[in-house]
């Protein structure tokens, strides 16, 4: 069985050799912001995530609200495996894809092709299985001659295509998005739409970040509002949207009661 469970995870960047004048706009920042501090070598760290806690099952469609800045893209690259926690604890069961940063996992001195392979492995996935579904990646590209260039002569669009095509070369157990799909002209974005489709159907869970509400209220069913990396609300989506548009509306985040959460 698939599932996903945090809890009290906290995650920290540390900054480094700050000036003396950017040091001075972060503890300002902090006093506004709430999620700087220092740690115990006296390094200012921004606390991206604050012991966050829940759990997602088979069959969830669970979304992340939250302004910009709120932790949404951390907390998914900590669901994904590209994060560990400072604090807390993470544990996961089933095969995950990520479609988050397209750039990640390639080799930009070697060919599209080779990067099919590359970017298997660093899914996790064995190269003889890559190499079995290369052709079928390879078709679904549609990048022709370009897949024996390297990739760093693509587009971005070109990139994104191959990265896209790799990344959900398989059905996952665990579909995981950072806001929906912009995969370049309207002809691919409208067949790489069909099969993001059909793998939230079919997969057992599915984890979406996004800005757009009508989005996340026709996909999910479940989700999360964070604000400056703490949890605010988890709930059916349809309250956590609500309590969305009132802390975009007054700029206040409701009161979370660990009462009201989903147990």
């Amino acid at each position: 069985m698939s599932f996903l469970r945090l809890h009290d995870v906290s995650v920290e960047f540390p900054i480094y050799q700050p000036s003396s004048r950017s040091l001075k706009k972060l503890l300002l920042a902090s006093s506004t912001r709430g999620n700087l501090g220092r740690d115990s070598n006296d390094r200012i760290n921004v606390q991206a995530l604050s012991r966050v806690s829940f759990d997602v099952v088979d069959g969830d469609r669970f979304a992340l609200i939250g302004l910009n800045g709120a932790g949404k893209t951390t907390l998914l690259k900590v669901l994904a495996g590209v994060y560990e926690p400072t604090n807390g604890r993470f544990t996961s069961s089933g095969r995950v894809s990520a479609l988050l940063d397209m750039n990640l996992g390639f080799n930009f001195d070697a060919t599209g092709r080779e990067n099919i392979i590359l970017h298997g492995m660093y899914m996790s996935i064995h190269p003889r299985e890559m190499r079995e579904r290369a052709a079928e990646v390879a078709e679904f590209t549609e990048l022709g001659d370009y897949l024996d260039m390297p990739v760093r002569t693509y587009s971005a669009g070109m990139r994104i295509r191959l990265a896209f095509a790799v990344s959900t070369c398989t059905p996952p157990d665990i579909l995981i998005m950072d806001e929906w799909l912009a995969a370049g002209d309207a002809h691919f974005l409208e067949k790489a739409q069909r099969r993001v489709e059909s793998f939230v159907h079919t997969s057992s869970i599915l984890v979406l970040a996004s800005h757009s509400l009508e989005l996340v209220q026709q996909w999910c069913n479940r989700g999360i509002l964070l604000h400056q990396g703490r949890t605010v609300m988890i709930g059916p989506v349809g309250e956590v949207i609500a309590g969305y548009r009132r802390l975009v509306e007054t700029g206040v985040p409701p009161d979370f009661s660990l009462e009201a959460a989903d147990s």
